[in-house]
């Protein structure tokens, strides 16, 4: 007999990308004793939060959640409030703010904008880390027929001794973009693409692991960007200029000019 959990990680594998929060919720609904496991497996798209401490935005996932709380990285408390929530050890805790700083600047360097959180826990032989960047675009309030959204995920493993290290990532993007014209309709393009990294790498005597987890992510954007672009924009802007129209050459030029937009959209 097939195990229920893999039936329903089949079974949201092929389900609509941009409904993912309303099937996860309606699979729950149906197999309950399955909540905690599908939850930490079915990668969703990024929430927002506010700190009413430190007064700042923050990110939920399933990484910082502990019951039906989520833990902010800014004031290290979970709302709604956990005497006993999970947290990470004081040392880890330095380097959860450092992550959070640096990021912060990165994000804003490369997405002139959106929203970072990084969260850490203890692992009984090193650490592990996510980082979290979220960039919501809507053209729709300039007059554009267009907006979209780009969710990225960074899950950080980090094994090692006080010289060197070993970490291992891995790497979720999900990306969603929609335009409505009067010429072409509605059309949607979603998906999300995962990929891993392994390297050992020396740890700075100064910076200990920020540089070498900054490094990777970097690296590991810049390769999924490229490959959403190739896959995605690359086959739809192929698809959109073999169709033809009994209409006319005007409804051809039209969604040419949206494949145009839609393959500009992700270098903004």
């Amino acid at each position: 007999m097939a195990d229920p959990l893999d039936c329903a990680l089949d079974l949201m594998r092929r389900m609509p990308p941009t409904s993912i929060e309303d099937n996860l919720a309606n699979l729950i609904d149906l197999a309950p004793d399955l909540c905690e496991q599908l939850l930490s497996s079915v990668d969703q798209p990024l929430r927002i939060a506010y700190d009413k401490v430190s007064k700042k935005d923050y990110l939920l996932c399933d990484y910082n959640r502990d019951g039906d709380s989520y833990r902010s990285p800014w004031s290290n408390r979970y709302d709604p409030p956990l005497d006993d929530g999970a947290t990470p050890s004081d040392s880890l805790r330095k380097i959860e703010v450092q992550l959070n700083e640096v990021f912060d600047i990165y994000r804003e360097l490369y997405y002139d904008g959106g929203l970072s959180s990084a969260y850490c826990w203890d692992l009984d032989d090193g650490f592990a880390c996510v980082i979290l960047i979220k960039k919501s675009q809507d053209a729709t309030k300039k007059g554009l027929p267009m907006k979209g959204t780009w969710d990225a995920i960074h899950v950080m493993e980090v094994v090692g001794s006080k010289k060197t290290a070993h970490y291992k990532l891995t790497s979720t993007i999900m990306l969603s973009i929609e335009t409505d014209h009067k010429t072409t309709g509605l059309v949607n393009l979603a998906g999300n693409l995962t990929r891993q990294d392994e390297r050992d790498m020396p740890i700075d005597p100064h910076l200990g692991h920020i540089t070498n987890i900054g490094r990777m992510i970097e690296d590991m954007e810049l390769k999924l960007r490229n490959g959403l672009e190739t896959v995605y924009f690359g086959k739809t802007k192929d698809i959109v200029n073999e169709l033809r129209s009994s209409v006319g050459v005007s409804v051809v030029q039209s969604r040419r000019n949206m494949s145009k937009q839609i393959g500009n959209a992700l270098s903004k």
